[in-house]
Order: C-alpha cells, then sequence, then structure tokens
C-alpha cells in the first residue's frame, strides 16, 4: 500500500481523490489545484499493489470486474478525466518510469501483425455482436471520426454525413472508376460511393460479421453489382485501381507493416490514380498502445506518429498531395457514442454481460479523453505515384463538396 500512496501523493495534483482502501479506510491526494473530485473504493487487497505496478491496466480490469468502484456521484469519466489532467504528473513517478520503460521495450511484440495474425486481431473486435454498435453508431453504421461543422447544433448523423462527403469530394470521381475501399466496415462508406458517383467499389475487410452486414446491404439496395464486399487482407489484394480510401484502418496495420502496406498501395495505384487515407494519429513521437486497449480493445492496434507515416512515405515513393489534420472532430464524434451507449446501457447488458458493458464504457470513455487531453488527433492524406495526379490546388475539395451539399446525388459528369 506504501507504494500506492507514494504514487498517488505525486501523482494527484490538479483535483482530489478521495480513496477507500480494501480495509475501509480513508485517503486523501491531491486538492490544491482545480480539477476533478473523485471518490474511488477498492474492495480486493490485490489492487493495493496492482494499481502501483500498472494502473492503466488494473484500474479498468478492476472497474470490470467490480473490485473497483466509484462512490459520491463519481463516474469512470470523472477518474478518467482526474487521470487524463494528471497524466505527465504519474509518468514522472521513479516506479512508473521503470514500469512504462519496461511496457515500451515490448512495443515491436505488440506490433506483431504478420497477415494470420492481422486477421485474428481485427476479429476480436470487429465481430463484437452488430447489435451492440447499433446502440451507439449512426445509421450508416460509421465507426470512425465524423467531420463537424457546427458541434453545438449538428447531430451526429449530420456530422457522418458531412464525412462522407467530405471524402467523397477529395477522391475527385468519375462514373466507371474503380475504387478500392480498404478495411470497409459495414459498407457505409462503399454503398455511398456507389450511389452516388456511379462508381466500382470493392470492399475488403477480414472480419467476417461485418463482411455478412455489408453484403445484406448492398443487395438491400440494389447494388450486387456496383459493390463487392470481400473477406481480406490488404496484403492479399491484386489488381489497379482509379481510387484506393482506408478510412479508421491505419490504426491496426502495426508501425513494423507501415513500408509493407505503402508499398502494396503503389503496387494497387494505377499510374494517374491516388489515395485518401484517413486515421487516428498522435502529435508527440512514436509511442506505444495502452495496456487496456492492447489486451482487451484493439489488439495489435497503434496510432501513429507522424514522423513515422512520413518516413515510410519517403521509403516507398508515394507524393504527399494533401495532407488536413482533424483535432477536435473525433472528441465530439465519441462524445456521442458515449451519450448514446449510456442510454442504453441496460440493452448492452441483456446482449452481452455487465463486464462487457463496463469494458466498453472504460473504452469509450478513454479514447474520448485522448483526443480532449491527450496528444490524438485524426490525419486524412491524399497520395499518389505521380507528382500531378491531382489539381495544384486545393479548390477541387470545397467545391465539389458544395455540389454534394446542394445536390445529395451527385452526377459528376453533369456537374463539369
Amino acid at each position: 500500500m506504501w507504494l500506492l500512496k507514494s504514487i498517488l501523493r505525486s501523482f494527484v495534483r490538479n483535483g482530489h481523490l478521495k480513496m477507500i482502501d480494501a480495509d475501509g479506510r480513508e485517503h486523501h491526494f491531491g486538492g490544491k489545484f482545480p480539477g476533478p473530485d473523485v471518490t474511488m473504493r477498492l474492495h480486493d487487497k490485490a489492487l493495493h499493489w496492482q494499481l502501483a505496478v500498472n494502473p492503466e491496466l488494473f484500474a479498468p480490469e478492476g472497474y470490470m470486474d467490480g473490485t473497483l468502484t466509484f462512490e459520491e456521484g463519481a463516474t469512470v469519466k470523472d477518474f478518467l478525466g482526474l487521470f487524463s489532467v494528471n497524466r505527465d504528473y504519474l509518468a514522472g513517478h521513479p516506479a512508473q518510469t521503470v514500469i512504462n520503460g519496461a511496457y515500451r521495450a515490448l512495443r515491436r511484440w505488440h506490433q506483431y501483425n504478420p497477415l494470420w495474425k492481422a486477421k485474428e486481431n481485427a476479429k476480436h473486435h470487429y465481430n463484437v455482436k452488430e447489435d451492440i454498435y447499433r446502440l451507439f453508431l449512426d445509421e450508416r453504421m460509421q465507426y470512425s471520426c465524423a467531420y463537424w461543422r457546427d458541434p453545438e447544433n449538428e447531430t451526429l448523423e449530420q456530422a457522418q454525413l458531412n464525412k462522407l462527403r467530405h471524402i467523397g469530394a477529395k477522391l475527385d470521381l468519375k462514373p466507371g472508376m474503380r475504387v478500392l475501399d480498404i478495411g470497409s466496415g459495414w459498407g457505409g462508406l462503399a454503398i455511398f460511393l456507389a450511389q452516388t458517383f456511379d462508381v466500382e467499389v470493392t470492399g475488403v475487410n477480414p472480419a467476417t460479421e461485418q463482411l455478412a452486414a455489408a453484403r445484406r446491404w448492398a443487395e438491400a439496395e440494389g447494388l450486387s453489382g456496383k459493390v463487392t464486399f470481400i473477406e481480406s487482407d490488404y496484403r492479399e489484394i491484386t489488381g489497379q485501381y482509379d481510387r484506393i480510401v482506408s478510412v479508421g484502418m491505419f490504426e491496426h496495420v502495426g508501425y513494423r507493416y507501415y513500408d509493407a502496406y505503402f508499398r502494396k498501395v503503389f503496387e494497387l495505384l494505377k499510374p494517374d490514380g491516388f489515395m485518401m487515407l484517413h486515421s487516428i494519429g498522435r502529435m508527440t513521437p512514436p509511442g506505444s498502445t495502452g495496456p487496456f486497449l492492447h489486451k482487451y480493445i484493439f489488439p495489435g492496434g497503434y496510432v501513429p506518429a507522424m514522423s513515422e507515416v512520413f518516413a515510410s512515405l519517403e521509403r516507398c515513393g508515394l507524393w504527399v498531395d494533401d495532407a488536413e489534420v482533424l483535432r477536435l472532430h473525433y472528441a465530439y464524434t465519441i462524445q456521442c457514442w458515449f451519450d448514446r451507449f449510456m442510454a442504453n446501457r441496460e440493452r448492452a447488458v441483456e446482449i452481452m454481460d455487465e463486464r462487457f458493458a463496463r469494458m466498453w464504457e472504460f473504452y469509450l470513455a478513454v479514447v474520448e479523453l485522448g483526443f480532449v487531453h491527450g496528444s490524438n488527433m485524426v490525419f486524412q492524406l491524399i497520395l499518389s505515384r505521380e507528382r500531378d495526379a491531382v489539381p495544384i490546388t486545393r479548390d477541387w475539395i470545397h467545391e465539389a463538396e458544395v455540389r454534394l451539399e446542394q445536390g445529395g446525388k451527385l452526377s459528376v459528369a453533369a456537374a463539369e
């Protein structure tokens, strides 16, 4: 217990933490500077040392198991808010410096994503029952950052439609083009592109549950001849495409495989084609995936530093034609997801169980705060083999977006 108290005394400077240990004793930390006020109760003595050794894993596990609870009106979001605003102080404690250093040394192993392992990792997260995702996603099942023009007044549905239009505008599509969607999810983007731009889309995804739902949706929309979904890893794709798009998949590649990924993109693009890549990134130097997210949510996943992405692009000979950074857009998106999940939490327990609901609650809260207080953001890159694959100014993006907003379903040929 002495080590945990030492860490918490050093850690909590902004806000206040009242901890009730497994023997019922109260301990108070912080309170000197403004911040969240949290009361936490430990129900298992093992947490006295576990939280000192690895708080980023054992705190969520304790919450999932019910051996760590919050009282006096505090919530898991309050606790994570307290953690977020004091994160730098925790990392500076000598014990945590040693532990975090040892964990980062395993980074290469955590990012071991050969073909078989990558497929297994994808299914771990994306084969969670579809009914769970329907509890908090929008009607198009967009499980990635929305694009908010007016966060105060827009709905999640409108912001996700904004995102689809924003991506569609960047792709500069013409009727009949062949488009590859790497990591096609439930098929919402592929279906939107096919319906709006009259293009042929091939979506690839190793997650069987998502694929089945995407195929049903495409068939119901009468797009079986326009949209094809195949069970595949990006390394298995062949052929050449006018456009490639990937949204929310690059986070699963792993830094050891960036060169393989971008070389495959180079191989799949027609000489005058280009790719639009949408991914979570970090504005800090390279790091590692937190132990909770690595073990329970995204095994093999990693949020890249921009330096890692651009270094790989340089090695692989791809031009970066355009780069856009979305800073708070994902924070607004996950706020909506969290609120919707909590409003439907009882249903989540019915579909899965209480432990799962607690895990998902913790997951959404911790990721949201990574965009509010941490270093996470979203970047969109346009990549090509040739320097003149896109116009020399960004005007085409805005102009196409305006046409999409005004006309909804766009015939590109008619708009030119």
